[in-house]
């Protein structure tokens, strides 16, 4: 009989850290805000500036809530 659907495959590594996904997400999260920071400096109209302009509020908030995360798992290590 034929299979339809293949095995998973076979994973050998472990699954990353806590603190390597904060890490991660922290970079991310700082090349997000760089975007963001490049489409209010090109983007001449107010309008369009704003919605730039609270992008990069909820990212620096989300980048905070990382970092504060991260130490936190780095004192418990």
């Amino acid at each position: 009989m034929l299979k339809i659907v293949p095995d998973p495959p076979f994973e050998t590594d472990p699954p990353p850290s806590i603190e390597a996904l904060l890490l991660q997400t922290s970079e991310y999260l700082v090349c997000a805000l760089t975007v963001a920071q490049q489409t209010v400096l090109l983007n001449p109209k107010p309008a369009g500036q704003v919605m730039a302009l609270a992008a990069m509020h909820e990212i620096e908030n989300a980048r905070s809530l990382v970092e504060m995360a991260l130490a936190r798992v780095r004192v418990t290590h």
